[in-house]
């Protein structure tokens, strides 16, 4: 039976304590180690992936920018959105990395589907889009045949911050949440909808809750995301 494993690691977190963690288990994982995802919500962070450009940081203010390598540009992860990042044994579930991101994608789609929000994809710009506005972003990164980083879906968090950056690179597109298109709502009640769209997606027959990583075995408040 293939399980996914699903670690809830509270919220709050340091973008670069969870990035040193995901290399620590993608580089550790042998062949029989089991597929995880883990959930979390960042403290304030604007994160550069591999090919970042430096114009795209327009005015960060206080909040830092982390180097990250993860594919793709410059966004924002804070307090009210979904961070969940997909550790994957590619070779074992016969996915490429197209048919990784397809995944992530057409999840969202439903996820957004079940609060009567039409989700859409563009060519050549990942992600998932509500209208005009990006509402969730996705970076990835395979070594050793085996995935991670993964996927930001905007809840309900404050925007400001997204005008410090080209969001992703993509002058003259907004980005929105959730809460903005469908009313109140929150990570926690999006966070297991989540969870079991990414399972179904990727063929996982259940999923099982384990704890966080030793180095988030805090008292840290979880994202609801597993219940």
């Amino acid at each position: 039976m293939r399980e996914l494993v699903v670690r809830d690691l509270g919220v709050d977190t340091a973008y670069g304590d969870v990035l040193r963690a995901m290399r620590v288990f993608t580089d550790d994982r042998e062949a029989d180690t089991p597929d995880e995802l883990w959930l979390t919500e960042h403290q304030p962070v604007f994160t550069q992936g591999q090919a970042g450009r430096a114009e795209f940081v327009i005015a960060p203010g206080d909040i830092p920018v982390v180097p990250s390598d993860r594919g793709g540009q410059i966004t924002y992860h804070g307090p009210g959105q979904l961070v969940a990042y997909l550790l994957f044994d590619l070779r074992r579930l016969g996915l490429s990395i197209r048919a990784l991101v397809r995944g992530i994608e057409n999840a969202i789609v439903q996820v957004l589907a079940t609060y009567g929000v039409c989700g859409q994809t563009r060519a050549g710009a990942p992600g998932v889009y509500a209208g005009p506005y990006k509402i969730a972003a996705l970076g990835l990164r395979v070594r050793r045949g085996c995935s991670y980083h993964g996927l930001s879906l905007n809840v309900d968090m404050a925007l400001g911050p997204y005008a410090g950056i080209v969001p992703c690179g993509l002058a003259g597109t907004g980005v929105t949440t959730l809460r903005a298109i469908a009313g109140p709502c929150s990570v926690a009640d999006v966070a297991p909808k989540v969870v079991q769209a990414l399972a179904a997606e990727y063929g996982f027959e259940s999923f099982a809750k384990a704890p966080p990583p030793a180095a988030f075995t805090s008292q840290r408040p979880t994202t609801g995301g597993f219940r």
